[in-house]
C-alpha cells in the first residue's frame, strides 16, 4: 500500500505551520489520522502534536552556537537542513510505523530551500524511494498579494518550487480570514486572474518605472497566462468549504484513497449475519 505526504511550503509568516494544525483537525473530522512531521529547526511554537520533530535531531540554536561554524541564521538554518538530508535515517525511524497514514511536513520558511538548494528534492526523492505519494503545498499570505506587482513576484517563487521539486503541487493563498470585505473582493481577481490585464493596470500609471521594466514584466505575464502555469487555492479559516476544497484537490493529486480496500456497509454485514443464523 502507499504512503502519502504532504510538503509544505511557502515564506516564513505565509501560514505553513497554522495550516497544518487546521488540515490535521480537518481530516479528524473525516475520520482520517493525518500525522505531523515539524522540519523546521527554527520553530519554537506550535499547536498541533508532532510524530517527529527535527530539532531533536539538530536545531538552529546548535548551529548557532558552534563557535566552529560562526553562523548566522539563514546560513544556520540551511546547514541544519543539509545536516538532515544526510540523516534521513533519522526520519524513516520516525514514521516507520506509519503504514497507509498521512503525513504533512512543516518545513522552514526559507525560500531558497525550495527554488534552488537540493535539500527538499533530495526529500521528496527519498520518501518516494519510500512508496510514499508526495504532493507539493506552496502557501503565500492573501496579505502580500494585493498588487498585480507582487502577485507576479508570488507566482515565480510557487513556480521555481515547481520546477526545482517536480512532483504534484498545489499553490495556495492563505489568510483571507484576515482581510475586510473589500480587501476579499479585491484578492477575488487574483484566484482567476487575467494576469496581463492586471499587470497592465497595475503598471501604466507608475511613473518610476522604465518601459524596460514593463515590457519584462508584460512578457513574464503572458507567458504564465498563456501555459496556464500557476493556480492559486483559497484557505479562509472562516470558510470550512476552502478546507473541503482544497483537501479534495490535493488528493485528487495524489491519488489518496483509491488503494484502499472497499468497506462492506453496515447494512449489508447485518445481512450476511442474518444469512449465518439462518
Amino acid at each position: 500500500m502507499p504512503r502519502y505526504a504532504q510538503i509544505v511550503m511557502g515564506p516564513a509568516g505565509s501560514g505553513k505551520s497554522t495550516y497544518c494544525s487546521t488540515m490535521k483537525k480537518h481530516y479528524a473530522t473525516l475520520k482520517k489520522n493525518v500525522h505531523v512531521v515539524n522540519l523546521d529547526p527554527a520553530a519554537e511554537v506550535f499547536d498541533y502534536e508532532v510524530m517527529a520533530d527535527i530539532r531533536d535531531l539538530i536545531s538552529l540554536e546548535d548551529a548557532m552556537e558552534d563557535d566552529s561554524l560562526k553562523f548566522g541564521p539563514n546560513g544556520g538554518l540551511v546547514f541544519c537542513m543539509e545536516y538532515f538530508s544526510q540523516n534521513f535515517d533519522w526520519l524513516d525511524e520516525a514514521i516507520d510505523d506509519i503504514d497507509d497514514d498521512y503525513i504533512l511536513f512543516d518545513c522552514p520558511g526559507q525560500i531558497e530551500l525550495y527554488t534552488h538548494i537540493p535539500v527538499m528534492r533530495q526529500l521528496v526523492d527519498h520518501l518516494q524511494a519510500q512508496n510514499f505519494r508526495v504532493c507539493g503545498i506552496f502557501i503565500i499570505d492573501s496579505q502580500f498579494m494585493t498588487e498585480a506587482s507582487k502577485f507576479v513576484s508570488g507566482i515565480m517563487t510557487a513556480l521555481s518550487a515547481m520546477v526545482n521539486l517536480e512532483i504534484a503541487h498545489v499553490n495556495v493563498m492563505s489568510k483571507l480570514d484576515l482581510l475586510n470585505k473589500e480587501a476579499k473582493k479585491e484578492i477575488e481577481k487574483y484566484l482567476e486572474p487575467d494576469l496581463p490585464a492586471l499587470v497592465a493596470n497595475d503598471l501604466a500609471d507608475d511613473p518610476r518605472l522604465n518601459a524596460k521594466f514593463k515590457n519584462l514584466s508584460h512578457a513574464i505575464a503572458g507567458m504564465i497566462e498563456d501555459y496556464s502555469l500557476v493556480k492559486f487555492h483559497p484557505l479562509d479559516l472562516s470558510d470550512e468549504d476552502t478546507f473541503s476544497d482544497l483537501q479534495l484537490t490535493i488528493d485528487n493529486a495524489i491519488q489518496y484513497g483509491e488503494d484502499a480496500e472497499p468497506k462492506e456497509s453496515k447494512v449489508k454485514k447485518n445481512l450476511h449475519l442474518q444469512s449465518d443464523l439462518n
